[in-house]
């Protein structure tokens, strides 16, 4: 779904690894690709049973640091599913899908047609 400020969003849905088959939808999660990690709600996250992992500094674009905690889940998107560590999004936080999981599902941004598509061929160290 595109918008006017050149930005688009997808659906998404979050399992607990640790409980697998339980999970959460979420509807228009915005594509960020300058944030890092993605942003899930922490209802969300505690609501499967997520465990918080570590606390990260995030510094925002006005210079501010603030401090989040991160758990591991799976994220399921476009018949796919890739673990990431997401954040614990706290009241007025935005919901995002950062870059490290377009990575973790080998994917990129459309820019003419806003949308995800495959990224090709990944990396690899062959053997000569």
């Amino acid at each position: 779904m595109a918008d006017d400020m050149g930005t688009f969003r997808v659906d998404i849905q979050i399992e607990n690894p640790i409980r697998p088959g339980e999970r959460r939808f979420l509807p228009s999660v915005l594509v960020d690709t300058g944030a890092e990690l993605s942003w899930v709600p922490t209802a969300v996250l505690e609501s499967l049973g997520v465990e918080r992992n570590n606390q990260w500094r995030f510094r925002q674009a006005d210079g501010t640091v603030l401090e989040r905690w991160t758990g591991s889940v799976f994220i399921h998107l476009a018949g796919k599913r890739a673990a990431d560590e997401v954040v614990f999004g706290e009241p007025g936080d935005l919901t995002l899908l950062g870059a490290h999981t377009l990575e973790g599902f080998n994917l990129r941004v459309e820019p003419v047609t806003k949308t995800l598509v495959d990224a090709g061929p990944a990396p690899a160290a062959a053997v000569a």
